[in-house]
């Protein structure tokens, strides 16, 4: 059966395009259509700061005010799971996934124990926050930072060895049985941590694609759509009507389609 996915990157300009659609593309099912989309460029290219989590936050809900109903899935991009809650909200039946929710999902099932490898203690607050709110706080057996921001994972000649010695640690200290490489931008390295520390390792982003599937999959053959009771309500058409909330065309800076389109 197939599905068509979209994957919003929370960022301008999309300097990773490129290599994340690449990503997408060996990981997708042979009959996944992903659609790769990014932010105008005069957008934060990171969000490192809340501040330019919260400037972004209204491009997302545009995007996906204008485009669920074309889509079986939406990922919203970025460890921070920016938006999750509101992009729910407004998403009609299509499931809503961020990378955060589905790599500790899928490491609860793969290990006891697991830990999260983020870039910089910066990040800690809000996505431990994350996890707590998950249900996965005792199961994570700790988050660390390896002191490196967004863009040093793919510019800084020691991001590889950091992450691996950092991973080590976290198992023989912490007692993780599985390993979350906690930034969407921290991807390439999760095979050669995974081949030499023997335990599983999660990319973020092949890992949001495949829950992204795993829930497409479930509402077409189930009808597990987004529940709409009590706290997942979405605001009444006849408010956004008036209130003209979503006049305009969705602010997507650039689109790279991925698979053959249905």
């Amino acid at each position: 059966m197939s599905q068509k996915v979209l994957y919003i990157s929370p960022t301008g300009g999309s300097i990773y395009g490129e290599q994340m659609a690449s990503i997408l593309e060996q990981a997708r099912r042979p009959d996944t259509v992903v659609t790769f989309v990014g932010l105008p460029p005069d957008r934060p290219n990171h969000l490192e700061y809340h501040v330019y989590e919260a400037m972004v936050l209204p491009d997302l809900i545009r995007i996906v005010r204008a485009k669920h109903q074309d889509y079986d899935a939406i990922i919203s991009g970025g460890y921070y799971d920016v938006a999750l809650r509101e992009l729910r909200e407004i998403s009609g039946e299509t499931p809503v996934v961020g990378p955060c929710q589905a790599t500790v999902a899928i490491a609860s099932v793969l290990a006891n124990s697991f830990s999260v490898l983020v870039g910089q203690r910066k990040w800690i607050p809000r996505m431990f926050s994350n996890v707590r709110s998950y249900g996965y706080e005792k199961q994570m057996a700790s988050m660390r930072a390896v002191d490196l921001a967004v863009h040093d994972f793919h510019q800084n000649p020691d991001a590889a060895k950091r992450l691996l010695d950092l991973g080590q640690d976290c198992i023989e200290r912490d007692g993780a049985e599985a390993l979350i490489l906690g930034c969407t931008a921290e991807y390439g390295f999760a095979s050669e941590m995974q081949n030499s520390l023997k335990v599983p390792v999660l990319e973020a982003i092949p890992a949001a694609l495949k829950y992204a599937e795993m829930m497409a999959d479930a509402a077409k053959r189930f009808g597990w759509y987004p529940s709409r009771k009590h706290g997942s309500a979405a605001p009444p058409e006849e408010e956004i009507a008036t209130w003209n909330l979503f006049d305009g065309l969705p602010p997507i800076g650039r689109e790279i389609q991925i698979g053959e389109k249905s």
